[in-house]
C-alpha cells in the first residue's frame, strides 16, 4: 500500500487546537487524512486566541512577528491573508532607575547615562557579534547569566540583562543557557533592516484572529473535524489502534498527535507500558505561568511601543503600548497596553482575584507613568497562562524528545521542543510543518 493510498484511510487525532494543532491538522488534510482536533478549551488558537476590545479583535497576551519569520509569512500567502498584514516600525524604551530611555540603537545606547562610555561599547560589540554569528552551540552548557556577565560585565549586567533574565524566568534566571538567550537576540536583532533604519515588526489588520479564522475556515473546507470542551483523560491501544479517552468516551484513532506541554502528555499515558527514561525526559521539562494585563484608554502614556521594566520590584517586567505600533484608529482611537510577567504557579500574582492583581500592577504603573489616570480607562483583562514559557537551562539540549514518541502510531509536538530560538507563533508553524511531513 503505498502512503498516498494509506493516508486516504487513516485517522489522525490532534489533541490541542492551538497554532500548531491547526496547521498540521490544514496540512495532513490536505494529504487526504481524516483529521480529528479535540480542544479542552471552547475556542482555538491557544496562546494567540483574542477578545473583543473597542470594538476589535486583540490577543489576549501580545504578539507581533518579524520579517524572519519566513513560515508565518508563507502560511498567510498561501491563505490569502498576507494582504492584511501591516509591517511597521517599532520602538524600544527602557525604564531603569525611575527614568524611561529610548533604547532603538547605536546611537540610543550612547545616550545611555546609567551606563559608561567603555560599557556601552562593551554591550554593543556583545549585541553585535550575538547577531552575526550562527554558531549557537558553542553556548548551549553555558548559563547566560554567567556569559553575559563575562563579557559585559558586572554592571552592564545588573543593568540590563539580570532584570530582563528574573522577569522571564524568575528564580531560574541564573541557570537559563546562552543558546537560548543567542536565539532570543539574534532573532531581534536581525528584524532590524537598513531601509527601515531600525526593528520592523507585523501585525494583521484584525489580530490574529485573521490568521485563525483563515485556518479555522479552510479546516472546515477540508472535512477537519474541530471539537471544543473536551477533556481528555487518557491514551491507550486497542489492537492496531490509538485510543482517546474524551469525556469519557472511548474514540478509535489510526494516529495520535498531541500537542499539548509535556508534563500533561505525560500524564496522558502514564498507564501505559512506557519507557521510564523517556517519561522522565517529559517531566523534567519544567513551565512557568503568564499574567498578562490587557487595558484600554483615551490617554497615550508614551511615545514607545516595547518598554522593558528593568526594575526588580516592578511586578511586570514588559509594558506595551500597541498602539505605538498598530494606529489608534483600528482601536475607536482608544489606545492599547499590555502589562505582563512570567511567574511560578504558587506565585501570589499567579493565584490572587484578577481585581487584586490589576491594583497591584496599576498602582505600580503610576510609579512609572505618575500621570496614569485610571479614571480613564474604559476595558481591562487579566489573562493567566500557565504553561507560557518553560525553563531552559544549560542541560536542556539532553532532555528535548522528538516528535515521534516511543508509543507506536503516537507523535508529540509542543514549543518545549523548539530550540535554541524563544517559542513563537511562526516556530509553532515551523514545528507542525515538520511533523506534517513525518506522515
Amino acid at each position: 500500500m503505498t502512503k498516498q493510498q494509506s493516508s486516504n484511510q487513516d485517522k489522525i487525532a490532534i489533541i490541542g487546537a492551538g497554532i500548531t494543532g491547526l496547521v498540521t491538522a490544514y496540512k495532513l488534510s490536505q494529504k487526504g487524512y481524516n483529521v480529528t482536533i479535540f480542544e479542552k478549551q471552547s475556542n482555538a488558537a491557544g496562546l494567540a486566541s483574542t477578545i473583543k476590545i473597542a470594538n476589535t479583535n486583540i490577543e489576549k497576551a501580545y504578539h507581533h512577528f518579524f520579517p524572519t519569520d519566513k513560515e508565518l509569512i508563507e502560511l498567510s500567502k498561501e491563505l490569502n491573508i498576507y494582504n492584511e498584514i501591516i509591517w511597521n516600525k517599532s520602538s524600544i524604551a527602557l525604564y531603569y532607575d525611575k527614568t524611561i530611555y529610548p533604547f532603538n540603537g547605536p546611537a540610543d545606547l550612547l545616550k545611555f547615562k546609567p551606563l559608561s562610555l567603555i560599557q556601552k561599547i562593551r554591550l554593543g560589540c556583545v549585541i553585535l557579534y550575538l547577531k552575526i554569528t550562527n554558531n549557537w552551540k558553542q553556548f548551549e552548557s553555558m548559563s547566560a547569566y554567567d556569559w553575559l556577565k563575562k563579557y559585559c560585565g558586572d554592571v552592564v549586567t545588573t543593568i540590563i540583562w539580570e532584570p530582563l533574565l528574573k522577569g522571564k524566568f524568575h528564580d531560574y534566571y541564573k541557570s537559563i543557557s546562552m543558546a537560548w538567550m543567542w536565539g532570543r537576540l539574534h532573532t531581534r536583532a536581525n528584524s532590524r533592516t537598513k531601509k527601515s533604519k531600525g526593528e520592523v515588526l507585523g501585525y494583521f489588520k484584525n489580530s490574529f484572529s485573521t490568521l485563525n479564522n483563515a485556518l479555522l475556515s479552510a479546516l472546515k473546507k477540508q472535512g477537519v473535524n474541530v471539537l471544543y470542551n473536551q477533556q481528555i483523560n487518557n491514551i491507550n491501544y486497542n489492537e492496531n489502534n490509538v485510543i482517546i479517552n474524551s469525556n469519557d468516551q472511548d474514540i478509535k484513532f489510526d494516529k495520535l498527535i498531541a500537542t499539548v506541554p509535556s508534563s500533561t502528555f505525560s500524564n496522558l499515558i502514564k498507564e501505559m507500558d512506557t519507557e521510564q527514561d523517556y517519561l522522565k525526559k517529559l517531566n523534567s521539562v519544567e513551565y512557568l505561568g503568564a499574567v498578562c494585563i490587557i487595558f484600554s484608554s483615551k490617554q497615550s502614556l508614551s511615545p514607545y511601543y516595547w518598554h522593558n521594566i528593568n526594575d526588580l520590584n516592578s511586578p511586570f517586567v514588559a509594558f506595551i503600548q500597541h498602539t505605538n505600533l498598530i494606529n489608534i484608529s483600528f482601536y475607536n482611537n482608544e489606545n492599547i497596553y499590555y502589562l505582563g510577567t512570567y511567574l511560578p504557579h504558587d506565585h501570589v500574582d499567579f493565584t490572587n482575584n484578577d481585581e487584586t492583581v490589576k491594583n497591584k500592577w496599576f498602582e505600580y504603573l503610576k510609579i512609572i507613568y505618575p500621570e496614569f489616570d485610571e479614571s480613564k480607562v474604559s476595558f481591562t483583562n487579566v489573562s493567566k497562562l500557565k504553561f507560557a514559557q518553560h525553563i531552559v537551562d544549560t542541560d536542556y539540549k539532553n532532555n528535548i524528545t522528538k516528535y515521534k514518541t516511543p508509543l507506536p502510531n503516537v507523535y508529540l509536538v509542543n514549543f518545549a521542543q523548539i530550540y535554541p530560538q524563544d517559542r513563537g507563533v511562526n516556530f509553532a508553524i515551523k514545528e507542525a510543518l515538520e511533523v506534517a511531513s513525518l506522515f
